[in-house]
């Protein structure tokens, strides 16, 4: 079993920036990938950023390239999700999650409760 919990969001205004963090917990050894995904109300669940621990290989989507940056501390098993230049599609419930495979896909294994992201123009 692995525990994710993660902690960060909050309210910022359109330009801001947050660090989201995940905790990671449990069997770590089993995990293939650690990701930040994110869900706004009314829409489907989006993968936001992914690493593959073994290569330490990094994949964002499209639309935070360039504003977002993912980070892993090997050490403190704690991922982290540096977000900058905050929009207001940006707002949403962010989940970590952690798998063992499929990392390129949305069916995790192990899921945080989430942390809301509020960014208002």
């Amino acid at each position: 079993q692995v525990q994710l919990a993660e902690s960060g969001g909050g309210s910022v205004q359109a330009g801001g920036s947050l660090r989201l963090s995940c905790s990671v917990s449990g069997d770590t050894d089993s995990n293939a990938c650690l990701a930040w995904f994110r869900q706004a109300p009314g829409k489907e669940r989006e993968r936001v950023a992914m690493i593959l621990l073994g290569t330490g290989w990094i994949d964002y989507m499209h639309s935070v390239q360039g504003r977002f940056r993912l980070s892993h501390d090997n050490a403190e098993n704690t991922l982290y999700l540096q977000m900058n230049s905050l929009k207001s599609e940006d707002t949403a419930m962010y989940y970590c999650a952690a798998g063992p495979f499929n990392c390129y896909s949305d069916l995790y294994k192990y899921w945080g409760q989430g942390t809301l992201v509020t960014v208002s123009s």
